[in-house]
């Protein structure tokens, strides 16, 4: 991965999206999600004690004799917020420690290239370059980013009813409703802006069709 020009700056928060090289398909199936999502728990961690690769090999062996890193004990970044599309990805992300954000996208981007070239076969970069990172300049910006991402399956039509976004599983949004038991993310940072859980939930699906909108609009400009 190219290393970026300009440093990200510690406990900023960035919106960090990369893709497949060429609009590849970098998520096939529920395995190449999930591998994903394990792959960025294990490395959110300062010093992992070997590549996630041997820590899935040793685990099969014996689970006992391995630490869980489901929730990291030093972490070097704060996820806030994540989608995984079939062809891209999106974190909203807090840098905790220097050079952070950038060693956390490179382990878990060549990790997972090396896995997904071995089960398909395949030679060469699987993403199209160097991730893409927007700082989060504002409160408000915050929340419509949180939005965007929690909303990108519905507004690209991947999926046809609003309903299922809240338990699409590659996504952190069944997280912040309790539609399922992971805890991945740091919520606090959003929830501190809503009444309660009804109230981000409208906040995400008032907005819901409107975005959907925009992404045509966007798609069919760049046709």
């Amino acid at each position: 991965m190219p290393i970026r020009s300009t440093p990200l700056v510690s406990q900023e928060i960035y919106h960090v999206i990369n893709r497949g090289i060429a609009g590849l398909n970098i998520f096939l199936n529920k395995s190449d999600y999930t591998r994903f999502i394990k792959t960025f728990q294990y490395y959110n961690n300062e010093k992992p004690p070997t590549k996630f690769s041997n820590y899935r090999n040793l685990y099969r062996i014996n689970p006992k004799i391995l630490l869980k890193f489901d929730k990291p004990k030093k972490p070097i970044v704060e996820i806030i917020a994540f989608c995984l599309m079939p062809t891209h990805f999106h974190f909203l992300i807090k840098q905790l420690n220097d050079n952070g954000i950038s060693e956390f996208l490179r382990k878990i981007a060549n990790s997972y290239a090396r896995c997904f070239n071995t089960k398909y076969k395949r030679r060469g970069p699987l993403y199209e370059g160097r991730f893409k990172a927007i700082r989060i300049e504002s409160e408000n910006q915050l929340l419509h980013v949180n939005r965007y991402i929690h909303l990108n399956p519905y507004s690209s039509r991947l999926l046809k009813d609003l309903n299922q976004l809240f338990t699409y599983t590659y996504s952190s949004l069944p997280e912040y409703l309790n539609f399922n038991s992971t805890n991945i993310c740091s919520k606090d940072i959003i929830f501190s802006h809503f009444k309660d859980l009804e109230d981000y939930k409208k906040f995400i699906t008032d907005q819901a069709d409107y975005q959907q909108s925009l992404e045509e609009i966007k798609h069919h400009l760049l046709d």
